[in-house]
This record gives structure tokens, C-alpha cells and sequence, in this order.
């Protein structure tokens, strides 16, 4: 059975013992996912339960609102994903700044000591944590001799090993959350969020180990690609997931019912017609019918992933021109996710 808890209060007081790991995860990406393996091997060693410990709302939409990143998924889809990995528990943290008020040795201790009974803490070598992230591995180190529970130390995932992974397997592990750090670049959210700012979703795939994703209910729009003859459904704008540059897409649009359905996903303002907000829209290829009543997403929640850029935005010179360039784009969308395996 597996376990997620929304604060300390929800661990039962006889869990335990267990091998801990602690993180944003945005994402899930190739880095947490080395994280998350090499938990499950310390796991396996020791007998412990597996628990990852994430936090919500994200800490930098606490400390810093106005400049803090969109994330890459929404906290469900983060913690469906980390249990796809095997985990007995994911514990959520409200992160709030009183809870950042917290010592570096008071979180061990509240968290990993006292509720989770660790026998093991599996991180990185850039793991930070406590007030104003004072504590550091050799802290998290010091305090595991001192509490009696072993740290374990991940090696980072980098661009090298992504690209590595990319040629043998659509899945795989990883380990890191940040930056550059010289001749090759370690795997991280932020480096997601770039690729997918600059369009690029093929390299926020290899990243991330799978197509990055939306999800949102399917809303009403101007109905002008049914007009046109390619009907879309249009994501709300409360939609979840990061927006990547504007642009046409060949993807996946998955439905309420689970079913895949290959598409062409335009990302923008439409600039061929004056006042359209920026708006997400797939428009399913190869519909199993066209008749609008026989194919209806209206109000269902579904998933929108993203496998190649075709193209960015261009202002057209009218409909018909518009209408030329979408046969074009359903064509090449439809070659490309001919010979993709879907979900990979």
C-alpha cells in the first residue's frame, strides 16, 4: 500500500524505519529520478521503507512570488510520478515562511528523525536545507552520526548521461536541481524550463525521461479552427504545466477516458487574427469521426504532451493561406508521431 501524507500529522506513528530523500522534484526529472533509484537500493539493503519528502507551494513562490519560476508540473502530477517510481510514501509539506524559519538540525530532526524514524537519507551533493539553506552535506552528514541514520550521497546526471540514456533506454534515473557546473551540464528543473522557453520539447523530453505534459479541462473558444476545418480543444488558461514558446507542435492529446489520440497543439495568439489571447489548442488527427457530437472533449480534464516543435507563429495573409500551412502542419505532425511510441 502506498502512503501520501499532507503534513507530519498523517505518519502513522508506528512507520518506519526508513530511507528518506528530500527535494523540490519539479518535474521528476532524469536527476531525481538517480535520486529515487538509488533510494530504492538503499531500501532494499537496509529493509526500510522508501519516502520522498516535497514541498508545496513551491518554496520560491514563497520567498520570492513575484520572480518565481512556473513550474513544470502541478504538486499531483509530482507526486503521482514520484510514486510511479516504487515509493512506499510521499510526504507533502506546506511550505509556508514560518515553516522556513526551521534550523537546519530542527528539520532533520522534526522531519527525518522524529516523523519518519530514518535509518537513511539519500541526496546530492549540492543538498541544502534549514534556515536560509544553511545546512549542506557535511551538516546533513554530522547530523546522521549524531541521530544515528546514514546519508547517502548521489552523483550527479548529466547532459552527458542523458544523452547516453536517450540512445538505450526512453526511461531512466537521475540526480540534481540547478545549474551548469562547468563542461557538462547536470540535469534540472531550470534547464527544462529553458528548453521548453526557447520551443525546444525534444530536449525537455530527454530531460525529463518522457514528453513534458499540461493538463487542464477542455473550454469553449472562438470555434475558429472548426470553421477552418481542424477543431481543436482549447485548454483553460488555469491549466497546469509549463506553456512552452509559441508555436505548432506535434504531441499527444490523452482524454478523460485514457485514450491517446495523435495531434497537431498550437501554442500562441494565432497572430492570422487580430485579439486572441494566448491559448493552448490541440486538434486531434484522424478524429474517429468528424461530427462534432460524436467527438466531444468539452469540460473533460485531459493531458496534452509535447514530442516536436514544427514551427513558430507566423501571421498569415488570410484564412486560405492559414488553411494551406495547417494541412501542412497535420502532415508532418503525423509522420513524426507515426514512428513515436507514445507516452515516451
Amino acid at each position: 500500500m502506498v502512503h501520501i501524507w499532507r503534513g507530519l500529522d498523517e505518519v502513522p506513528g508506528d512507520f518506519g524505519p526508513a530511507a528518506v530523500t528530500v527535494g523540490n522534484f519539479d518535474g521528476v526529472h532524469r536527476g531525481h529520478q538517480q535520486v529515487l533509484a538509488q533510494l530504492s537500493r538503499t531500501a532494499r539493503e537496509s529493509g526500510s521503507k522508501t519516502v520522498a519528502v516535497t514541498f508545496d507551494p513551491h518554496p520560491a513562490q514563497v520567498h520570492r512570488p513575484d520572480t518565481a519560476p512556473d513550474l513544470i508540473m502541478g504538486i499531483e502530477d509530482r507526486i503521482s510520478v514520484l510514486l510511479a517510481y516504487g515509493l512506499d510514501a510521499v510526504l507533502v509539506l506546506h511550505y509556508t515562511l514560518e515553516f522556513a524559519q526551521q534550523s537546519a538540525e530542527e528539520f532533520v530532526k522534526n522531519v527525518f528523525v522524529d516523523g519518519l524514524r530514518a535509518s537513511a537519507v539519500v541526496v546530492g551533493h549540492d543538498v541544502r536545507f534549514g534556515r536560509g539553506n544553511s545546512g549542506d552535506l557535511g551538516t546533513m552528514e554530522e547530523l546522521g552520526r549524531k541521530y544515528g541514520f546514514d546519508v547517502v550521497v548521489v552523483e550527479e546526471f548529466t547532459e552527458a548521461d542523458s544523452a547516453q540514456h536517450a540512445e538505450h533506454t526512453a526511461s531512466a534515473p537521475e540526480a540534481a536541481e540547478d545549474e551548469d557546473d562547468g563542461a557538462q551540464r547536470r540535469c534540472s528543473s531550470t534547464w527544462v524550463r529553458e528548453a521548453l522557453d526557447r520551443g525546444d520539447v525534444h530536449t525537455a523530453a530527454e530531460i525529463l525521461g518522457r514528453p513534458h505534459a499540461m493538463h487542464g479541462e477542455v473550454v469553449h473558444g472562438a470555434s475558429r479552427g472548426r470553421a477552418l476545418g481542424f477543431p481543436t480543444a482549447n485548454l483553460a488558461h488555469d491549466s497546469i504545466g509549463h506553456i512552452p514558446a509559441d508555436g505548432i507542435y506535434a504531441g499527444w492529446l490523452v482524454d478523460a477516458a485514457g485514450t491517446r489520440w495523435p495531434a497537431a497543439i498550437s501554442v500562441g495568439s494565432n497572430p492570422t487574427f487580430a485579439g486572441v489571447a494566448r491559448q493552448v489548442e490541440a486538434h486531434v488527427l484522424d478524429r474517429p469521426d468528424e461530427a462534432p457530437d460524436d467527438f466531444d472533449l468539452y469540460g473533460q480534464n485531459v493531458v496534452v504532451e509535447f514530442v516536436e516543435r514544427l514551427r513558430g507563429m507566423v501571421a498569415y495573409r488570410g484564412p486560405e493561406a492559414l488553411i494551406e500551412q495547417m494541412k501542412v502542419d497535420v502532415d508532418q505532425a503525423r509522420r513524426i508521431l507515426v514512428g513515436a511510441k507514445p507516452g515516451a
